[in-house]
């Protein structure tokens, strides 16, 4: 994710954030079916339906080729991550914050989650795993230099003559066991957080798939209902 990426990503979802709960300050219970909210709806039932077009792209050997031609598959990740997040902030806009409809408020919340797992999966995930290995080399690291000093303290002769044990002089000078020995602890401490966060953010291509499925399902619901029942700003 790029830094503009990244920027406009998080600024929409801190809009996101605050106009979630606006509920409990303002509720338009006839915005959704009125004109501007059924144009505000069908804006993002269409964004989240083409949120399909990069897994299609991905998985499908089929259709790959032909979508490839339009975009690349790095243009196309980051449609699937603006149309995501655009697409939930219209479908919060079109609601008017009227959280009456166990079908709405379902459909919301799926679709919330949808988000938050695709960030996580776009953006946090690759952060974690890029910092642990950093962590893991900075840990490997040090274990040699502890095991070259640990080796010169055990010669009778390391301390006086560095050069005859193999071992530099800098590094008996600069680094002591117990700095060293400090420094290991903190990494193998810092390593199994980030390893334990890591198995946790795994985790959410399961939660992200699950979400998708049942939101696209609410939202075929969700637009037969209003089909079915009519739409207010017609009569």
């Amino acid at each position: 994710m790029s830094r503009t990426e990244r920027l406009i990503v998080e600024a929409v979802l801190t809009l996101l954030l605050f106009l979630g709960p606006a509920f409990l300050l303002h509720t338009s219970p006839r915005f959704a079916g009125s004109l501007a909210g059924f144009v505000l709806g069908v804006a993002a039932a269409t964004l989240m339906v083409a949120l399909l077009i990069y897994p299609l792209a991905k998985y499908s050997t089929r259709l790959k080729p032909w979508i490839t031609r339009v975009a690349s598959m790095r243009a196309l990740l980051a449609f699937h991550v603006y149309a995501g997040v655009f697409g939930a902030f219209l479908a919060i806009l079109h609601t008017g914050h009227k959280y009456q409809s166990p079908l709405g408020v379902a459909l919301v919340i799926t679709m919330l989650v949808v988000v938050a797992t695709g960030v996580v999966g776009r953006y946090y995930l690759p952060e974690t795993s890029a910092e642990l290995r950093e962590q893991q080399s900075r840990l490997a690291t040090l274990r040699s230099a502890y095991d070259r000093t640990a080796a010169a303290f055990a010669e009778r002769q390391a301390l006086e003559d560095a050069a005859a044990a193999g071992i530099s002089a800098p590094a008996l000078r600069d680094v002591s066991i117990r700095q060293l020995v400090e420094g290991i602890a903190d990494l193998e401490y810092a390593v199994g957080s980030r390893e334990a966060i890591k198995k946790t953010f795994m985790r959410w291509i399961v939660a992200h798939v699950v979400a998708a499925i049942l939101m696209y399902l609410l939202l075929t619901l969700h637009i037969a209902g209003e089909i079915y029942y009519g739409l207010r700003w017609l009569s």
